[in-house]
């Protein structure tokens, strides 16, 4: 006789598999499609647009990043300590520094995690300035599936914001435990012996309970992107895939189709499952910086491109901490759209996500630099100053 095994109580040891070990992080950051299904996001008919290179080398291994409670880290020396795949910092449009490590090539679409986040939040920015998105309607209005959730219950403005909360399946809510449970979703593989649970996003999404009104708290959770990027497939009648093929990507000059993984139901993973080569990665942080446009063509509205590092709106918190940082890391970066702002003197802004995956725009310093990696993530291990590192290069660059 067999009995179905409670996975509500299996320990976080269970659910890390692999995640603590570089080498396996690093091969499931360039197989996504290899091993789960996926779907192409087009770079379109257009030919690629090129990235010139800067007309003189600049010496950036020179540089020396301050680590706290350590020696500064060369460049090379935070490119190890960070397990970096692809390091490709442009300065007024142009390549200063491209770098590719550990086996990993320049074609190849990367994990890009969490940052993908930031890409989403940008297509709902569009559909706003369009007049087909409104920030204060009730997701339940557009998504009626998600009537009586903690995301149903909230508006699009809440979503963006990470500003609901929420426990799963009437389980106390461990944000660590929670993104595992989200993994094995999308990924069998990743799911304990015996587990029950959802198998679709759709199915993860309509057990979150509220927890407290919406609005009143910071918690980045992934929920609120895969909640949001429903909306946006209502709201247009198309993928995610098509539509950022449609409004970014096809767009940019890429050089290379992008790619989401998808559920089961064939709902990509908005809020984390997009790859991309650091080069188009970088195109697109370029077309930012821009003001949104791409040479003479306007690919995004310039207010939506030279707003996202505004002030964050009434209502949430001024400043949290960054989701991988300890309790006890003062909170001092702001969160607007899904992009995480460092409220420098530069006006900077940032995609990021699990493992080093980060795209780094600072009109002030005319910077766009993309970091690939597959560091592992463990309290066992210091988290290396990439944010400290990127700042350094741009003042460099402009000395």
């Amino acid at each position: 006789m067999t009995h179905a095994v409670d996975t509500s109580s299996l320990t976080d040891l269970t659910w890390a598999r692999g995640i603590t070990d570089p080498a396996w992080v690093r091969r499931h950051t360039v197989s996504g499609r290899e091993t789960v299904p996926s779907r192409r996001v087009w770079r379109g008919r257009t030919r690629p647009r090129a990235l010139p290179s800067a007309e003189r080398e600049n010496d950036l291994d020179g540089l020396r990043i301050p680590v706290p409670g350590g020696h500064p880290l060369a460049l090379p020396e935070l490119f190890a300590a960070a397990q970096t795949d692809a390091f490709l910092v442009l300065h007024r449009g142009r390549v200063v520094h491209e770098t590719y490590l550990h086996g990993y090539e320049a074609h190849i679409p990367h994990f890009n995690a969490s940052a993908a986040k930031s890409y989403l939040g940008l297509l709902a920015a569009m559909l706003e300035h369009q007049g087909l998105l409104n920030r204060t309607t009730q997701v339940s209005t557009y998504v009626p599936e998600l009537a009586g959730t903690a995301f149903g219950e909230a508006q699009v403005d809440h979503l963006l914001h990470m500003g609901t909360q929420m426990s799963y399946a009437g389980r106390p809510y461990n944000k660590a435990l929670e993104a595992q449970r989200y993994a094995a979703i999308l990924a069998p593989q990743l799911r304990p012996y015996g587990y029950s649970g959802a198998a679709t996003i759709r199915e993860h999404l309509a057990t979150a309970r509220a927890t407290a009104a919406p609005g009143t708290a910071f918690r980045y959770e992934n929920g609120n992107v895969e909640a949001l990027a429903e909306v946006l497939r209502r709201i247009t009648g198309t993928t995610t895939s098509a539509l950022l093929s449609e409004l970014l990507w096809s767009r940019i000059g890429a050089d290379e189709d992008a790619y989401y993984i998808v559920d089961a139901e064939g709902a990509e993973a908005a809020c984390g499952g997009f790859s991309a080569t650091a080069r188009d990665v970088a195109r697109l942080g370029e077309m930012i910086r821009c003001g949104g446009a791409v040479g003479s063509r306007q690919v995004i509205p310039e207010s939506v491109a030279t707003t996202i590092a505004t002030a964050v709106p009434d209502g949430y918190p001024r400043r949290v901490r960054f989701p991988t940082s300890p309790a006890t890391t003062p909170a001092t970066l702001s969160y607007h759209d899904l992009w995480w702002i460092p409220n420098d003197p530069y006006d900077s802004f940032m995609a990021s996500g699990i493992h080093g995956q980060r795209l780094f725009i600072s009109p002030g310093l005319d910077l766009v630099v993309v970091h690939f990696a597959s560091q592992v993530m463990s309290p066992a291990v210091p988290q290396v100053p990439l944010l400290q590192a990127f700042l350094q290069v741009g003042t460099r660059l402009n000395s």
